[in-house]
């Protein structure tokens, strides 16, 4: 199996044709099929004697690919879809054949360089202080809980040195609008959640942060607060500068997830919204979002880095011979150990394409998301639920519940025209297109929006 001879090279000739043919075309639109129905056309795939590469190719090209949907089509509107530059795809070939891990220094230097000054890079969109520094970890979940783990060892840290017992119970502060990773992260580490209160354009401030750290149950401890740079639903950010200084106040720390809504701090046109997000001490940005980076890809950065590194640092006798806080390692700023090198693909595209192109791509489709509200306020039997500050647009249609909603998604995905899922808001049925494609046209949406017209 892992001598590559004359069968070798062909399969691997094989596969990057299909790469290469996948890059070149219009990607596809497809859909999901039930187990019953992938089993009839693939059958069994993992067999004693093995299918051979064309076999095994031509069911993943004919029947496996096809029941996937890709995220980089143009219509991919539901939850946040991907879409990387051809340069970051194809890197990503080149990562995964160069068997190179990205955890270390010693394994990885050149890996960790490179994705270091793409850290860099965000790190300064967010004006944060040349100390900073972090790592790629696999998306906004694993960096939220990253994150919170630091928070908390660093709070426990601070009731050793001073003496204190430690409280009955850790809380963080979130709002209803922070993405339920937060909340799977707190049932990991059987921590509290508080929920502080949103103003009426559904944004968390610094008053409702400081309200909920001093209206804490006895004996909780508040140890971190995560505000939202672009929620996930509506696409709305936080009063980042009030809620730093709340957490400044209280001696919190504070987290702030810019998953989705990060990447809009390089455009010009929206970063005001922005301000204050230099005062975190931990950021989470996924590339693999709005920065058009193959997945799974996010960048969580600290603004004290030697906090994150002494709270995940792991310890075993081989282990031992690369910690060394002299070098970079990027295992020892998250929840991970082996690690993929994968801000490689991001960064070779950055590279390619200079940061310029990425404003400029990111301004467009904030444009398109401009243009799509537009359509939205001009039809009658449409109602625009907020102005949108980033890149979703969310709406309602008169009359519609959430049952007419899945059924309209369910004819358009059927059909090959968009992928769109429902969502709630307030408690009722809603719909939201998220553009984060710049292939994604003003056309694409006039002609999805058609679709809901009386009589459509």
């Amino acid at each position: 199996m892992h001598e590559f001879d004359d069968e070798s090279e062909e399969l691997v000739r094989s596969v990057f044709d299909y790469a290469l043919d996948r890059l070149r075309n219009e990607p596809p639109l497809d859909g999901p099929m039930s187990a019953e129905e992938l089993y009839a056309l693939v059958g069994e795939t993992i067999t004693p004697a093995g299918l051979g590469g064309s076999e095994a190719l031509r069911r993943y090209a004919d029947h496996l690919a096809p029941a996937s949907i890709s995220a980089d089509h143009p219509r991919y509107l539901a939850f946040v879809p991907g879409a990387p530059t051809k340069a970051a795809s194809a890197f990503d070939l080149v990562i995964g054949s160069s068997s190179l891990c990205g955890s270390t220094w010693l394994d990885g230097a050149g890996m960790v360089f490179a994705e270091n000054q793409a850290l860099r890079w965000i790190a300064d969109l967010a004006d944060m202080p040349a100390s900073a520094g972090g790592c790629f970890v696999t998306g906004g979940t694993m960096a939220n809980l990253s994150a919170l783990v630091t928070a908390r060892y660093e709070a426990i840290q601070k009731r050793v040195a001073a003496r204190r017992p430690r409280p009955d119970r850790w809380a963080v502060v979130a709002s209803e609008s922070t993405h339920s990773s937060v909340d799977s992260s707190a049932r990991v580490m059987d921590v509290d959640v508080i929920l502080a209160a949103v103003d009426g354009d559904r944004r968390l401030r610094g008053s409702a942060v400081a309200e909920a750290i001093t209206g804490r149950p006895a004996g909780t401890e508040v140890f971190a607060v995560v505000a939202t740079a672009g929620t996930t639903n509506l696409g709305i950010v936080d009063a980042l500068d009030g809620i730093a200084e709340a957490c400044a106040e209280a001696g919190v720390w504070l987290h702030v997830d810019g998953a989705y809504g990060g990447a809009a701090m390089a455009a010009p046109s929206v970063r005001r919204r922005f301000d204050g997000i230099e005062r975190c001490d931990s950021l989470v940005v996924d590339p693999h979002k709005w920065l058009f980076s193959p997945f799974d890809c996010a960048a969580l950065l600290y603004r004290d880095p030697p906090v994150a590194r002494a709270a995940h640092t792991q310890h075993a006798g081989y282990l031992e011979p690369i910690i060394d806080d002299t070098v970079w390692n990027p295992c020892d700023y998250a929840h991970v150990l082996t690690r993929r090198a994968r801000g490689m693909p991001f960064w070779f595209s950055l590279a390619v394409h200079g940061t310029d192109a990425y404003r400029d791509a990111i301004e467009h489709t904030l444009d398109v998301a401009r243009a799509a509200r537009d359509l939205v306020v001009a039809a009658p039997h449409l109602e625009l639920l907020v102005e949108p500050e980033l890149s979703v647009v969310a709406f309602r249609r008169t009359g519609w519940d959430l049952a007419d909603y899945q059924t309209w998604c369910d004819r358009l995905l059927a059909n090959g025209t968009a992928l769109l899922t429902p969502t709630t808001v307030d408690g009722t049925g809603a719909m939201r297109v998220c553009i984060v494609n710049p292939r994604t046209t003003v056309e694409d949406l006039a002609e999805v929006l058609a679709t809901l017209e009386p009589g459509a």
